[in-house]
């Protein structure tokens, strides 16, 4: 077999062409420019909050120079503003930066007590997380002695965000075995330090040393590698960057293989270093002769949204009541889904261009009903998208600049000219969103949203699946606070024949119930409307709009918590459902569901990853169902039931993100993407547990012999850590990607199981090893793979490099369940030696029926303990008696006697 982590590398390149990413992050010359760090609309106004930004990337920039061998510093970076801080000249408006791409998000602590220093990663080892979260204490300096500087902590998650590697500690498991010896889980193994455990009774604490666990052959539960203050090992920020003489990365020298930690779980035991030098990055740059400059920053604040509608009225519009779909979900985004405050113009184009409204701005109902009835009614003429475009532009120019400005491009038809204006768009600063309506629209359209960082959608023929409305129900603002953005709550379709009811429930949570609006379409008749609250009532009022063939009611007020039912009839035709709200108050923050793919590409058979973020603020909802429903440009659909298990494509278990993989194209072209979110456990409730990714939290230090500890993490609700119960219903567009490559039928199966991840390893009674892990598919993580291979190894690398000539357990009798099942098996090491203190390592790879492999998944450890046997008492010899005879003239003699053998006796009765 050829060596493993070549394949690995191959496979990470494979999986990252046309990666998703919202950052606009470029890499200049060794300097990374356009960094976002956005401080979060609720936080009041502190412009000292601007200086401490500044201060920590101006010293974070040398120590990322260092670190990276003189290759990387920070360049440019773009601080976001609220709007509601006062207005300073030196503000100025932002172009394509907003708080949905920003790179950084300065918040105040969610939850109450947790300044954990953290980044979201989605993705494999190797993939660029999604943005890194601190909290005002962390920043202002108050947690230097749990984290260590604030400008190495930011080059620690600057490393996670930007190349894709993780943590090298471990929460969970803070010592190992290795070679019968106990080791503190670190990197590199040179950092020194005791082994200790603080014991705590009545108001007071004592430091002392750690017990032997005689089971585990570990350390008992509590004891803490606590390092020394004063170190010479310059690796690794990965672990702690927190130790003065940390400077750099570990490299393949002096990488800890042994420990478990997640760099060598999820990377295949590979370095951080390693990982960095097969980024993108890194094969781009060549190490820098000069000092870098300092970083420079630009102050942006966020302003009023500015929006302009660029409508397609072209002849093809005429298809299929395309025109009809379009008045619809213009009137929702009018009506409902552009925020109060917000200035929006309208432009619609054929062969040529034509402005419906100039810059309105929204105050009142009055403003948004002037808007609707500028929606175009006749479609004629052919498509030239740059005369909307161009127009759009003039639009906006007339009372403001076009940086930062939006634009929603509907279009269906080509345009082989669209390229001609792609040099405006990109220097106009505007966000370009796209929705591609029908088979047929520009092949080049999602070349504007690329380019200029806006969202990308499709939307079929297909009416009862109501992606046109879908498209832009997510078209709320990338900026400005949750309590302000419209929440969708429900969207479904439905074909009805003779007088047939769709019949259904939506919910109301208590986080939302503001500005909550009901949408019905129709495609021939008015349906018969049927809608109760929760208390029963019957919900009259409904505007019916015949020739837009829709109807809608706005609640007055905040909508009454509950399960809200409707029944609709109809025949022979096509009805949608569509309901928004928003939150029920500006401080609770709602629940909210965003999802998207990692890649706005996809080549056949390169599989795509869907992910669900379902959040109340910074808080995960956990074990809530979410289904993916992935649509084809031929109207097929897929549902995906997406999971936060920690298994195939979902990187981190009970995060709040839920993720699959998608395996299924049945063609090329097009693909839409909407998820589903039912009820779940609010992790508020729960303690407060470390991060998977993010700066290890120092439990104390050792300063002139002493242990220095600091206060322990803090806990949340310690009387309710089971969660608490909540009921919702969310959806959420993900958007939209591309499928190219994809063969004619039958579609020959080449996606082999997906990786598993989550092995893991324990010894039990006489050298029996017990190995669990969460079972692949056939297709990646859909269906059953055909049979395991598992093999072992006393050496580490020779398992990870030679995989196929390492000795092979017989697994003849274990047959692999279905894709996500928990997976467990027990056997005992053979033709091996395996004595007291031998470390033995362990990796599965699975094979499905047309014998596709899998990568070889994690490499789980067992180290065999044999408890030392505990030596028989020997009893305490008593001490000599005095020499007693009968003649003896000692007082009490014969009494003595008397009592020395009922003791005997006694003895003799109960022994």
């Amino acid at each position: 077999m050829g060596s493993f982590k070549s394949s690995v590398f191959i496979l990470v390149l494979h999986l990252l062409e046309g990666t998703l990413s919202d950052s606009l992050i470029q890499l200049n010359n060794n300097g990374y420019e356009g960094i976002v760090i956005a401080i979060d609309p609720n936080v009041p106004e502190d412009e000292t909050i601007i200086q401490q930004i500044k201060d920590m990337v101006t010293q974070a920039s040398p120590y990322l120079f260092e670190a990276t061998e003189k290759r990387f510093y920070f360049k440019n970076v773009a601080i976001l503003i609220p709007e509601k801080w006062k207005t300073k000249p030196e503000y100025v408006r932002p172009k394509l930066e907003t708080y949905k791409n920003a790179d950084v998000l300065v918040a105040e602590q969610n939850p109450l007590g947790n300044d954990e220093p953290y980044t979201e990663q989605m993705g494999r080892c190797g993939e660029k997380g999604e943005r890194i979260h601190f909290t005002l204490d962390f920043l202002a300096g108050k947690k230097f002695s749990q984290y260590g500087p604030q400008e190495r902590v930011f080059v620690h998650e600057w490393a996670h965000l930007r190349w894709g590697v993780y943590d090298e500690y471990n929460n969970d498991q803070k010592f190992y075995l290795s070679n019968g010896k106990k080791e503190a889980v670190r990197c590199s193994a040179g950092i020194s330090g005791k082994n200790v455990i603080k014991k705590c009774q009545g108001g007071s604490c004592i430091t002392k040393s750690c017990k032997l666990d005689k089971v585990t052959g570990l350390y008992e539960e509590g004891c803490e590698f606590i390092p020394y203050d004063r170190q010479t090992e310059p690796a690794s920020i990965m672990f702690s960057q927190s130790i003065d003489s940390v400077v750099k990365f570990c490299t393949e020298k002096n990488h800890n293989k042994d420990a478990p930690n997640p760099q060598n779980r999820r990377c295949n035991l590979r370095s951080t270093w390693e990982v960095i030098q097969d980024s993108e990055d890194f094969k781009k740059t060549t190490p820098m002769t000069t000092q870098p400059l300092t970083p420079t920053f630009s102050l942006l604040q966020i302003g009023q949204r500015i929006v302009c509608l660029v409508l397609d009225k072209s002849g093809s519009m005429a298809t299929g009541d395309r025109l009809k779909r379009l008045n619809q979900a213009g009137k929702l985004f009018l009506l409902q889904i552009v925020e109060q405050g917000s200035w929006v113009g309208m432009v619609t184009f054929d062969s040529a261009a034509q402005v419906q409204s100039e810059l309105i701005q929204i105050n009142s109902g009055t403003e948004r009903d002037a808007l609707t009835k500028s929606l175009p009614t006749v479609a004629t003429g052919g498509t030239s998208i740059c005369s909307g475009l161009r127009s759009a532009f003039a639009v906006i120019m007339k009372k403001y600049p076009t940086d930062g400005a939006e634009i929603v491009l509907l279009t269906d038809g080509e345009d082989n000219t669209i390229s001609s204006c792609f040099n405006e768009v990109k220097q106009s600063g505007a966000v370009i969103h796209t929705v591609a309506l029908g088979p047929s629209a520009a092949k080049e359209l999602e070349e504007l949203s690329k380019m200029t960082g806006g969202l990308q959608t499709y939307a079929s023929d297909q009416a009862q699946n109501n992606g046109l409305i879908d498209a832009f129900g997510a078209l709320s603002s990338g900026n400005g606070v949750d309590s302000q953005r419209a929440i969708q709550l429900e969207s479904k379709g439905v074909t009805l024949q003779n007088n047939q009811w769709m019949n259904g429930t939506v919910l109301v949570d208590s986080t939302v119930g503001n500005d909550t609006l009901f949408l019905i379409t129709w495609t021939t008749q008015p349906p018969q409307i049927l809608l109760r609250d929760p208390s029963g009532n019957k919900q009259d009022g409904f505007v019916m709009d015949t020739n837009t063939k829709m109807a809608y009611l706005q609640i007055p007020g905040t909508a009454k918590v509950g399960m809200w039912s409707y029944s609709l009839q109809a025949s022979s035709q096509t009805l949608t459902l569509t309901v928004t709200s928003r939150a029920s108050s500006a401080t609770l923050p709602p629940i909210t569901v965003t999802s998207k793919m990692n890649k706005d590409t996809g080549k056949f058979p390169s599989p795509m990853a869907v992910y669900a973020k379902v959040h109340q603020g910074a808080t995960p909802i956990l074990r809530a169902t979410v289904t993916a429903v992935i649509e084809s440009v031929n109207g097929n659909t897929v549902n995906l039931e997406l999971l936060d298990n920690g298994a195939g494509a979902d990187a981190t278990k009970d995060d709040g993100i839920y993720s699959r993989y998608f395996t299924a194209y049945d063609t090329n072209g097009r693909y839409s993407v909407k998820v589903w979110a039912l009820g779940g456990i609010n992790a508020a409730g729960q303690k407060v547990t470390p991060r998977q990714n993010g700066a290890m939290y120092i439990p104390g230090w050792i300063e002139n012999g002493e242990v220095k500890w600091n206060p322990p993490r803090p806990e949340i609700n310690k009387n309710d850590l089971q969660g608490k119960q909540v009921c919702f219903s969310r959806t959420s567009s993900g958007g939209s990607f591309v499928a190219s490559g994809v063969p004619l039928a039958p579609i020959p199966d080449l996606f082999p199981p997906c990786q598993i991840t989550d092995l893991q390893a324990k010894i039990h009674g006489d050298n029996f090893i017990n190995l669990t892990w969460t079972a692949p598919g056939d297709d990646y993580d859909h269906g059953r793979a055909h049979k395991y291979i598992i093999k072992i190894s006393a050496n580490i690398l020779d398992l990870r490099d030679k995989f196929n000539d390492s000795l092979q357990v017989n697994t003849s009798d274990l047959i692999p369940k279905e894709a996500n099942s928990k997976e467990i098996f027990v056997f005992t090491p053979e033709d091996i030696t395996f004595e007291n203190g031998t470390d033995l390592f362990i990796a599965v790879q699975a094979v499905d029926k047309s014998n596709l492999k899998s990568e070889i998944s994690n490499i789980a450890r067992v180290s065999l303990f044999i408890p030392p046997e505990t030596p028989p008492e020997i009893p305490t010899p008593s001490p000599p008696c005095p020499d007693i005879s009968v003649n003896s003239t000692i007082p009490g003699l014969h009494v003595l006697k008397i009592m020395w053998k009922w003791l005997g006796e006694l003895q003799l009765t109960l022994g």
